[in-house]
């Protein structure tokens, strides 16, 4: 444990920090692993705003941070503080720093102050404005491939289906790749890697001890991937970037603030960031879509009248995409309802007063995603599923959070937000879908994202021609 807060832990409660539940760490633990909704739900009906949670430290587990101890926070003006505060005391880079292993050293996800905010603006063009248009395409046709392939009649999972749509999307429009003998074989090994990630309780305890342990299987598959990756990224630099609209092509051709590219362990640091940030939980998004649509068909009718409006009778172009304004706030307020991650995390460098709490240094502060964008004081009958609260409305971004907030909020925000935009219309331009009969669905933990149970099963009675 820290020093700056070992002094402080006195058996099962800490002096000093807000009131959370009396239970030994393991047990904490475990209620949040296997329930973690009720696990929030609880501690903020019976401490407020912001409670304590502690946490044993799981030196194996990738993604989770070092400190053991998370302040949580819900309200707005607390979550301001932490989104505001000075990027050299309240680092998201430390408290993400489990996650080097994978995502390497030089990720924008681990990196604070100056060098975050260096590489943020190397990186921030690739995902913003007329580059949306050429990843479009790509968001397009990759969804056309998925539909073209589901059964018809008969129950299946759709949350796999999504995870190869956003798979493919990152291997083409992100990594560049187009031709089967470099597409197959990444894609492949990405795949696995994503499965075992999914799961990082799984992996045990850092210890390599070759094929024997789960450590040491991912470390070598891991290895695999980033030969993969280092020589696509050779093979770019040598047969030239200048004219390509992938991301690793503009990333080849970027210049830091010394006019200096990017070196090729860089470069495969960021393209396996955008991988792990823009995959699963992209996919989750979009299962989660599809869920609340076909529970809600008021507003699936208005979706699909507004597609019928914008779209016509043909197939859904790029173009178009930008005119559907209530399908852009339907995703809105289903980010509202589902967060994919639980909170955002940030380490305390040292001791700061957040929230009217005086709290030490080391600890984690975590303004939670879920409990901000359920507060019935800023989201009125916080439960029901309204897209209007997102019609010519800009929500705070201290109470609507889905993407994280404040400098190191998700560079890939407006790539998911379109890419969900391109899949759902191409979607619902070509199939009738429904939910499979006798299923229920609830929320469950994929990793550290919430997810559909059962990979949201869902029925497709007809599929359209593409126009």
């Amino acid at each position: 444990m820290e020093p700056a807060i070992a002094s402080l832990v006195q058996g099962p409660t800490a002096r000093g920090l807000p009131p959370g539940l009396p239970w030994p760490p393991i047990a904490q633990l475990i209620r949040w692993w296997r329930r973690p909704v009720h696990f929030f739900e609880g501690c903020a009906r019976r401490y407020g705003d912001v409670f304590t949670i502690r946490f044993p430290r799981f030196l194996g587990v990738p993604g989770l941070p070092g400190s053991n101890i998370f302040v949580v926070f819900s309200d707005p003006e607390a979550v301001r503080e932490v989104f505001t505060g000075d990027g050299e005391l309240l680092k998201s880079g430390e408290a993400n720093r489990r996650g080097d292993v994978i995502i390497g050293p030089g990720s924008l996800l681990l990196l604070d102050g100056a060098r975050h905010l260096r590489e943020r603006r190397l990186l921030q063009p690739l995902f913003h404005g007329e580059r949306m248009r050429a990843y479009g395409d790509v968001m397009l046709a990759a969804a056309e491939r998925a539909i073209d392939a589901w059964p018809l009649g008969r129950a299946f999972p759709i949350l796999p289906s999504m995870q190869a749509v956003t798979l493919d999307v990152i291997l083409r429009a992100v990594f560049g790749l187009e031709e089967a003998g470099e597409l197959e074989p990444l894609r492949n090994a990405l795949g696995r890697l994503l499965q075992i990630l999914v799961n990082p309780q799984r992996l045990g305890l850092q210890v390599d001890l070759g094929l024997l342990t789960p450590w040491g299987r991912l470390l070598r598959l891991l290895r695999s991937v980033d030969e993969m990756l280092l020589a696509a990224i050779a093979r770019r630099r040598r047969l030239g970037a200048e004219g390509r609209a992938d991301v690793l092509s503009l990333l080849i051709e970027a210049r830091d603030d010394m006019n200096a590219p990017l070196a090729d362990r860089a470069l495969r640091d960021e393209l396996i960031t955008f991988l792990l940030a823009g995959h699963e939980t992209t996919a989750t998004a979009l299962a989660w879509t599809f869920h609340t649509l076909l529970a809600h068909p008021d507003v699936l009718a208005r979706v699909r009248a507004e597609l019928d409006g914008v779209v016509g009778n043909g197939p859904v172009r790029v173009e178009h995409l930008v005119k559907l304004v209530f399908l852009d706030a339907t995703i809105k307020e289903i980010l509202r309802l589902h967060p994919i991650v639980p909170f955002v995390v940030r380490r305390l460098a040292e001791p700061m007063r957040i929230g009217g709490c005086d709290l030490p240094a080391g600890v984690i502060v975590a303004p939670s995603i879920y409990l901000a964008q359920r507060r019935p004081d800023v989201w009125p009958d916080p439960l029901r599923f309204d897209p209007e609260r997102f019609l010519g409305r800009t929500p705070s971004p201290y109470a609507y959070l889905p993407f994280g907030g404040g400098v190191p909020r998700c560079i890939g925000m407006a790539f998911a937000l379109y890419e969900m935009r391109a899949v759902v219309a191409a979607t619902l331009a070509r199939v009738d879908m429904r939910a499979a009969p006798g299923s229920t669905v609830r929320l469950v933990r994929r990793g550290l994202t919430f997810a559909p149970s059962g990979g949201m099963p869902v029925v497709v009675d007809e599929r359209r021609p593409q126009g």
